[in-house]
């Protein structure tokens, strides 16, 4: 990784790539909306090789997936399943139906889960089941009625791990395709109100496109990860974690911020020694190539470029990361002290691992049990309650020009019955 001093850090390293207008995927979705599921299966055959009949897992292929599931790997997404469940409900205890009162008016407010969910999940590069539990358990505890997945040349884990979070469908067809079936709806795959998931640039462009028709948590692109770190860390481990970013994808993005010099030489060395040892070296060699360590004089400083860059994933390996926390603002999640791994968010410790990404951080979170609800407002007016809005109402009304408006206003006024 290259390693430069604060001072040197340019604006470049603050810029968000813009996501990419990909002339095919508006082709491609047009052509699964006019001809549903006839166009998908064209392009699963042109773009996945499969030439499938259909597309929706039977309950019996969803046993036979199990069969060919290592057992371990079955017990460790129950058990991470069960960890997200727990999260996701806390997090849901938060959004509660209330009532009040306001000069003698009730208002209050509904929390509405949504129909209907499409989930996807990438089965590219890596075939990735973790996601498929952290998209589906969230919106099953938000009391979504019908929650879907869509997988490209679905693996047999990815088909266990939909089941175990309780998914309702499951189809194996992925891309464009499957965001433009998501979104439209085809004789096979239902139209949904909302798709989740990360996917490649393709599915990441085609969500923007369809964005409108449906509802979409963010639009996220390669994996990042930012570790501040003080002389009291070790290089092992951080060396370890950007390695496990950098493994996703070339275009990945790995950062440390720290104080000390000599802690950036010790990370490289490890880097260097770990890559020798993973199998997937050749992308991870490519990304942590791009990868960035930037000195600073103080603490102070790493906190402040970690909130100007707003990072997916943020590590502090310091010895005192209390001091630090209520000062970091941007990011997707975080991950204080050594023994927190930023691979636990991923896989099991309970919280999401669908998150922003380039620099959307510094305005939403992650995806939770709170993004597959509605909050609902409803009032109900006492007629002596409304007598005491009516000037109010009908003034601003007449300030904006609105004349129907300050006229619904006043027409309550001292109402008798003709």
């Amino acid at each position: 990784m290259k390693i430069i001093q604060n001072k040197s850090v340019g604006n470049k390293y603050f810029e968000y790539t813009e996501i990419e207008e990909i002339g095919v995927v508006k082709k491609i979705l047009d052509d699964v909306k006019k001809k549903g599921d006839i166009a998908v299966r064209k392009y699963s055959k042109k773009f996945d090789g499969l030439d499938l009949k259909r597309y929706e897992l039977t309950r019996k292929e969803i046993k036979d997936a199990y069969r060919q599931v290592d057992k371990k790997l079955i017990r460790s997404l129950k058990h991470s399943a069960r960890n997200i469940e727990t999260f996701s409900k806390k997090q849901f205890m938060q959004l509660k139906n209330f009532q009040i009162k306001i000069q003698g008016n009730t208002l209050g407010q509904s929390v509405v889960p949504l129909e209907k969910i499409g989930c996807y999940v990438p089965g590219g590069r890596y075939p990735l089941p973790s996601t498929a539990l952290m998209c589906v358990i969230p919106a099953k505890i938000a009391g979504v009625k019908e929650i879907i997945v869509c997988s490209p040349k679905i693996k047999p884990a990815t088909i266990v791990a939909a089941d175990i979070a309780r998914a309702d469908r499951i189809f194996n067809v992925g891309g464009i395709q499957a965001i433009g079936a998501m979104a439209f709806g085809t004789e096979t795959i239902p139209k949904v109100d909302k798709i989740v998931g990360p996917g490649n640039k393709y599915v990441t462009a085609a969500k923007k496109e369809v964005y409108g028709a449906v509802g979409i948590d963010f639009l996220a692109g390669p994996s990042e990860v930012l570790i501040i770190a003080d002389d009291s860390a070790k290089p092992e481990f951080i060396a370890a974690d950007i390695l496990a970013q950098t493994e996703h994808d070339p275009n990945a993005k790995a950062y440390l911020v720290t104080v000390s010099m000599n802690l950036a030489k010790k990370v490289n060395k490890e880097i260097d020694r770990q890559l020798r040892l993973i199998n997937t070296k050749q992308v991870a060699k490519q990304s942590t190539k791009e990868g960035l360590i930037v000195i600073v004089p103080n603490l102070k400083d790493a906190v402040e470029f970690s909130n100007k860059k707003a990072p997916e994933h943020l590590e502090l390996q310091v010895k005192n990361p209390n001091k630090l926390i209520p000062k970091l603002t941007n990011y997707g999640s975080l991950f204080i002290g050594e023994y927190s791994a930023e691979v636990f968010g991923d896989y099991c410790s309970g919280t999401n691992h669908t998150l922003p990404t380039n620099g959307t951080a510094r305005y939403t979170g992650g995806l939770s049990a709170m993004d597959f609800v509605k909050i609902l407002t409803y009032q109900r007016m006492t007629k002596k309650g409304a007598e005491k809005l009516i000037p109010i109402a009908a003034t601003l009304a007449s300030a904006e020009g609105l004349e129907a408006h300050e006229n619904a206003a006043k027409i309550r006024k001292h109402w008798k019955q003709k």
